[in-house]
């Protein structure tokens, strides 16, 4: 996963922020339940790195008076 930059973000439409963010969102989510149950190595760093890009993602669209 590359690192999200909010300035790529600003030029993305509105279905392209929120299909990103259901992505991150989704990867985020099997990535914890992994980790939970023991199957893949808990991996802080990458999961830090998907909490700050859905954080960017939500301040894109707050930006641009897109409704989640």
């Amino acid at each position: 996963m590359t690192q999200l930059k909010a300035k790529d973000l600003r030029k993305q439409d509105a279905d392209k922020l929120r299909q990103t963010l259901f992505d991150l969102r989704s990867e985020l989510s099997k990535v914890k339940g992994g980790a939970e149950r023991g199957i893949v190595k808990k991996d802080v760093g990458k999961i830090r790195r998907m909490q700050r890009g859905i954080a960017i993602v939500l301040t894109v669209m707050n930006e641009k008076g897109v409704i989640e």
